[in-house]
């Protein structure tokens, strides 16, 4: 079994070596830095998706501790970089408490199409049930009858049960059905995982609204949890994506999928620091294991380990 810190170094290996190349030799020699190495390090910060505002600033805090005589190699401003991308993650950072709450934990998911929303679906369902809850899984995808059945093979995966309806079924209808059979079979948690939809439809947009208000019908105060389901690879076109998604469907919660295919692994770091949001977990791989709690600490320390080696 793959450890806790492997997962993730190998999951953002991507990231890791295009991060480094693109560092590597800005800061070998303290005599020889100048503007063009702070400019390379802001570009290199950039172009792994860290967000300008992030890229910025740490360049900022590179050159006044500089001035300050606390750097005195490479390896010291990596240093710094890595621990100001840990502050960023670690700030008002969140660990999903699971089932706390006495009933049900309504979990929606929202998200563009191909973002990984049903994969997530199942991957939370195994999640879940290794740590002993009972899930409810809502096909309210329901414009696609492959990803109706591609939920329903996750379902007999993990051994969940699912709810589903026949193709163009109406969305909300499902989730009302999956939400009164979970309360039925006393579960802990429904996952309702919707259809893929572009910010900037707003039919579809309206319809996630829907979905909500008909579950809070039934079940007042829930859903309890919207996590908006991001894709790695698409860098920093992810900001406009989520600001749209958070401003209609009341977004609690990020999670980050693709990771492992992505060089543009920094975009986490833009989402947290522009929005505020928890990252709940990451996905860094196809195997089920491999969405795993986001941990701040071990994000910084396999993005910047073969950074580290260069000094």
């Amino acid at each position: 079994m793959k450890s806790f810190f492997s997962t993730f170094h190998n999951g953002l290996r991507k990231t890791a070596v295009s991060l480094s190349r693109a560092i590597g030799g800005c800061f070998t020699n303290s005599k020889a830095w100048s503007e063009e190495s702070y400019e390379k390090l802001e570009a290199a910060l950039i172009g792994a998706d860290f967000g300008v505002p992030v890229s910025l600033e740490i360049v900022k805090n590179i050159r006044n501790k500089y001035e300050l005589g606390e750097i005195k190699t490479g390896a010291d401003i990596i240093q710094i970089a890595k621990q100001d991308i840990i502050d960023i993650l670690g700030k008002d950072s969140k660990v999903f408490p699971g089932n706390s709450i006495s009933g049900l934990t309504v979990i929606l998911l929202v998200g563009v199409n191909g973002c990984g929303k049903t994969t997530t679906a199942g991957k939370l369902a195994h999640m879940f049930k290794n740590d002993g809850g009972k899930v409810t899984l809502a096909a309210c995808d329901t414009f696609r009858a492959a990803a109706v059945e591609q939920l329903n093979l996750w379902g007999r995966r993990v051994d969940c049960h699912v709810v589903s309806a026949k193709y163009g079924a109406d969305p909300a209808a499902v989730a009302y059905d999956a939400l009164e059979s979970s309360l039925a079979k006393k579960h802990d948690y429904l996952i309702v995982d919707t259809a893929g939809r572009q910010h900037t439809h707003k039919g579809l947009m309206d319809e996630l609204a829907k979905i909500n208000r008909t579950i809070a019908r039934v079940y007042p105060g829930a859903p309890q949890q919207v996590w908006l389901i991001m894709d790695g690879s698409i860098g920093s076109s992810a900001l406009t994506q989520a600001k749209e998604f958070i401003n209609t469907c009341g977004v609690n919660g990020i999670i980050c999928t693709k990771l492992d295919g992505s060089y543009k692994g920094g975009m986490v770091v833009a989402l947290k620091e522009k929005f505020k949001l928890p990252v709940y977990f990451i996905g860094l791989g196809e195997a089920m294991e491999d969405l795993q709690v986001f941990n701040p600490q071990m994000f910084a320390d396999a993005v910047f380990e073969d950074v580290m080696s260069l000094k």
